[in-house]
């Protein structure tokens, strides 16, 4: 059932077993997994079916470090960012997880196989029909991966959603559930704990044309988003002075991305036809089971990312073009692509026969994101300004360190030795060498870290069941747990976390005291 919070009489009180604050990916997720229990869900959404303008404005805020679309990387209606999603799913690598001594802060309390239940059921949730993400025999009907030399660089492949708009899939699901009512237009103010703060009481709900009431949860999900997260949280402080959950000053620190970079490097190749259709662009592979969208990418090994301790980048080709003798020759000419046949002639004098025709081979551009070095100073805070709803706006202070250049300079060039060892390729990396990182090339719409998971409530928010520290009844769900943000998108790994809320949930409630 969906209520419209605007037509809800000023002043009620509403109680309900669980309350969710968000319909997005995670927060739709684990209302499914409750649907038809004996369980009375709350889902509550900001906004209404479609985009409106006003409850978006409310995402405005104020930037600090790095530029950022704090506005345009989010939507506040119900399926959340997932109606603007792009697809890209690929589940985090084993090393992931573990604590890294040459990453600061890193370590997960779980491990990759803990969680692969849940991917396994995320993906249905994001409608893949196929596990194929590391075999490449599954998709040799489209070629075979490059034969790169040496032990650093591997083919791994993302499988895309339709992608899922989970607000559009769904609806009719959470719709019909007798157990679920979600309310739109309904925007949490503050969750408010009791007077030890050991515990949620209630929710101050407000709509953008006044109307306030109240719901009162025996458990609470907070599920906004990685930067809603944290400032829900910092703004729930009329008992807790510096937020819930922020008793070590943890809450909005450590804000992640994937850093983008368009151009970091061009491949070249002698044949076109050495590389495989799936690594040049998405690829509809026909199943009796379903049509499974794919693509290759490129990836650092973990024995790479162990003896050279550097983070992880994941790389994809760009459209191709051939290279000639009149490549470069342009007017004015570009030095740089001046060398192009030269270097292709030369792979070629020693690797394979000479051209045929006018081309000496082809030319491909690099598209990559990069894992981002946890850092207690990249952080969400509160802004001065205000928002339609009287509430302090968002303050992001994003922060790239040199060490995150570094790995990624490193990785193009361990790419290049990868290519020139194969013979048939060279690489021209163009990212240059810097100092410091204080423009960010490009993002991925990823908010990662701010509430992160520890078991030491010294070094995070929530622990490993995703429960905020120091208080029995709030948990939290999406990718601002995420201790570390691996290199590639969140959102198979954010569903798979917020399942694995879900059951946790349920065994709580089947209880004598969900409490």
């Amino acid at each position: 059932m969906f209520i419209d919070g605007r037509q809800i009489e000023d002043g009620t009180i509403i109680d309900t077993d669980l309350a969710i604050i968000g319909a997005g990916a995670a927060g739709i997720a684990i209302a499914r997994e409750l649907a038809g229990t004996d369980i009375s869900v709350a889902l509550i959404e900001s906004g209404g079916f479609e985009f409106d303008a006003a409850t978006q404005d409310l995402y405005e805020g104020e930037m600090g470090g790095v530029e950022y679309p704090l506005t345009s990387s989010r939507l506040r209606y119900f399926g959340g960012t997932t109606n603007h999603w792009g697809g890209w799913t690929r589940p985090f690598e084993p090393i992931d997880f573990e604590a890294r001594d040459w990453v600061p802060y890193s370590g997960w309390p779980m491990t990759r196989a803990d969680l692969d239940p849940y991917y396994d059921r995320a993906r249905e949730i994001c409608q893949i029909r196929s596990s194929g993400f590391d075999d490449a025999s599954e998709w040799a009907d489209g070629g075979a991966p490059l034969p790169l030399a040496g032990d650093e660089v591997e083919t791994r492949f993302f499988l895309y959603s339709p992608p899922t708009r989970f607000g559009t899939r769904y609806r009719p699901e959470i719709e019909r559930a007798q157990n679920i009512t979600c309310y739109l237009e309904s925007n949490v103010t503050e969750i408010v704990p009791a007077e030890n703060g050991a515990e949620v009481d209630h929710l101050k709900i407000e709509t953008l044309t006044g109307v306030k009431y109240t719901i009162r949860p025996r458990v609470c999900v907070l599920a906004c988003g990685g930067i809603e997260n944290a400032r829900v949280l910092l703004l729930s402080n009329s008992v807790e002075k510096e937020g819930l959950g922020n008793r070590t000053g943890n809450v909005g620190r450590f804000f992640m991305e994937h850093p983008h970079v368009g151009s970091p490097a061009t491949f070249l190749v002698t044949d076109l036809d050495l590389v495989a259709s799936w690594y040049r662009t998405y690829t509809r592979v026909e199943r009796p089971t379903g049509n499974v969208v794919m693509r290759g990418c490129l990836l650092m090994s973990e024995e790479y990312l162990r003896r050279t301790k550097r983070l992880g980048t994941v790389l994809t080709f760009a459209p191709s073009r051939p290279v000639t003798a009149e490549t470069g020759k342009d007017n004015p000419p570009d030095p740089a692509e001046y060398l192009h046949p030269k270097i292709l002639q030369l792979a070629r004098s020693t690797t394979s026969s000479p051209a045929t025709t006018e081309e000496f081979g082809w030319r491909l551009g690099v598209g990559c994101a990069s894992e981002q070095e946890p850092n207690p100073a990249s952080r969400i805070t509160l802004s001065d300004q205000k928002d339609a709803l009287g509430l302090n706006r968002t303050k992001l202070t994003w922060r790239l360190k040199k060490s995150d250049r570094d790995s990624l300079r490193a990785n193009l060039e361990a790419v290049a030795r990868a290519f020139g060892g194969w013979g048939e390729g060279r690489v021209r990396v163009l990212f240059p060498e810097r100092d410091e990182w204080t423009v960010a090339e490009g993002w991925g719409n990823h908010h990662l870290g701010t509430t992160r998971i520890s078991e030491d409530p010294k070094h995070g928010v929530v622990d490993a069941d995703c429960r905020v520290h120091g208080m029995s009844n709030l948990f939290i769900a999406g990718s601002s747990v995420f201790p570390t943000g691996s290199t590639v998108n969140p959102t198979l790994t954010l569903v798979a976390l917020a399942l694995r809320l879900s059951d946790h949930l349920k065994r709580r409630f089947a209880s004598a005291t969900p409490l």
